[in-house]
């Protein structure tokens, strides 16, 4: 749960977010904003009520809104899953406003972690563009395709290597265009968009159900007639490929395009 100071008493082992720089319908300038841990927030509800995921909420959230459940989030998601040091086993404790926590047996330091992944367009000679289906996904879902930055790997290389894994194509000139902070669970979602010479397309089998080639007119058909979706407004995958379209997805494409 976000909460102003003001609003909690003494809570145990509060995260802090940071303060507002200027002032919000709701919050003066300089409100400290904390992360608590209610197990009677249920209670407080309303009985209409009801719970959705950040994926879903993203969208109707302001640029503030988004940033702090994004934020908060991801440093709820450390605590959860590094509540022990791992050089020695012990049960380490938050200091630090909950950013770092400590070893009491070593005094180890231990810092919130951030997994970087790539995401990437892809287009070939006819600026056609590459989109994959997961296997995890509901059928006919297309996106674009993904994948984690391995040890001692350039991003670039990541590009490379995760494409030709999952779709069997071999891209080159891997150009970067911007970055989302993803914390499902700790990702930082780093947006690029690669060339390829025209080939067939071959999913891997495992993570990719389906892979395909759309011009701007199949993309645009396929969705209007609930053929196919994508990714939400909310997501990098969505700007990457409204990127490539020219606009929005719902406006028919461009003269002159594909």
């Amino acid at each position: 749960m976000l909460s102003s100071v003001a609003d909690v008493a003494r809570p145990e082992n509060p995260i802090y977010l940071g303060s507002t720089a200027e002032a919000t319908e709701h919050l003066p300038t300089g409100t400290h904003i904390v992360l608590v841990e209610h197990e009677d927030i249920q209670e407080g509800l309303a009985a209409e009520a009801s719970w959705v995921g950040l994926r879903e909420a993203a969208a109707g959230l302001s640029a503030l809104e988004a940033g702090l459940f994004v934020e908060a989030m991801a440093i709820s998601n450390w605590h959860a899953t590094h509540t022990h040091c791992p050089r020695c086993g012990e049960p380490t404790s938050p200091i630090d406003g909950g950013w770092v926590r400590r070893c009491p047996a070593d005094e180890s330091l231990h810092f919130p972690r951030t997994d970087p992944a790539i995401i990437v367009t892809v287009t070939d000679e006819e600026d056609r563009l590459l989109l994959g289906s997961s296997a995890a996904w509901p059928e006919n879902r297309f996106s674009t395709l993904a994948g984690f930055v391995e040890p001692g790997e350039s991003l670039e290389a990541a590009v490379v290597r995760e494409v030709e894994e999952e779709s069997g194509i071999v891209v080159h000139s891997p150009t970067y265009l911007g970055s989302q902070p993803w914390p499902f669970p700790a990702s930082l979602m780093l947006g690029f968009t690669a060339k390829a010479s025209h080939a067939l397309p071959v999913p891997d089998g495992v993570e990719i159900r389906e892979v395909r080639w759309f011009t701007r007119e199949d993309l645009f058909t396929g969705l209007k007639e609930d053929r196919i979706s994508v990714a939400s407004g909310a997501s990098i995958a969505r700007a990457l490929i409204e990127y490539w379209y020219g606009g929005p997805l719902d406006e028919e494409p461009s003269a002159g395009r594909p």
